[in-house]
């Protein structure tokens, strides 16, 4: 199924959606982890926890960290939650290599490695891993129900998904205020610090088209989910959704 996300494009409508975004986050790598906890207000570390403590209990030995970025969840889930194992996936080298950069300073080598996958193809063979998240970048996906169906595919039966996306909010008076600072203060700061003009209008554009609340627990369990729940993190600017194989 087609969503209307999918059809939104960093830079032009020409040429496919995830060569595009891979460049787009190769541009703004260097600001990146700047340009988020500013643009958050830094609530984005709060989320990032509610997500790991969900995770707490099933102990995940094998993780898989789909849109990685810069590895900062990859960081905290490996301090919180002490896997065997944690693979950072990404389409961008760019914001991977921050990411390998934060992962020696902070020790972490040898728990933490970087592949650079496109999650609607992933190398990995079926049942790999016990847990996968995925921060903040599942509106960026070329296919929506493919990238699903592929985390599905290579989680351990039993395994757990945990989903961050920032949402619009629904009620008055977030829902106006929300609208105002997606507008005009993410692409003012984004052009600001990444000095990237298209990215900061592509990102709000996403997160306004993209499947949120019942709408997207329905696409997780389409794909073979199961006990699929989400809860609205303050006042809706951002939702978690998870999800058992």
């Amino acid at each position: 199924m087609n969503y209307p996300q999918e059809q939104i494009k960093p830079y032009s409508n020409d040429g496919k959606k995830s060569e595009q975004v891979e460049q787009m986050f190769d541009n703004i790598a260097p600001a990146y982890d700047q340009l988020n906890h500013t643009l958050s207000l830094g609530i984005d570390r709060s989320w990032r926890r509610k997500a790991i403590n969900w995770l707490k209990p099933f102990r995940p030995q094998q993780i898989m960290d789909v849109a990685t970025g810069t590895g900062d969840f990859a960081i905290l889930a490996c301090r919180e939650l002490q896997p065997d194992q944690l693979i950072g996936t990404d389409i961008s080298e760019g914001m991977m290599n921050v990411g390998r950069e934060k992962v020696k300073k902070e020790g972490l080598s040898e728990k933490i490695s970087f592949a650079k996958e496109d999650c609607t193809s992933l190398s990995f063979a079926d049942n790999r891993f016990d847990a996968i998240t995925v921060a903040f970048g599942i509106r960026n996906f070329e296919d929506l129900d493919k990238g699903l169906s592929e985390m599905c595919r290579v989680l351990k039966p039993g395994g757990h998904l945990v989903i961050l996306e920032l949402t619009t909010p629904d009620r008055f008076p977030m829902k106006q205020l929300f609208s105002i600072y997606s507008k005009i203060v993410i692409p003012t700061l984004g052009k600001l610090l990444s000095k990237d003009n298209s990215a900061y209008s592509y990102l709000p554009q996403t997160i306004k088209a993209f499947p949120q609340g019942e709408v997207m627990k329905n696409v997780i369990s389409q794909v073979g989910f199961s006990q699929v729940q989400f809860r609205r993190l303050t006042f809706g600017i951002c939702t978690l959704y998870t999800a058992t194989k």
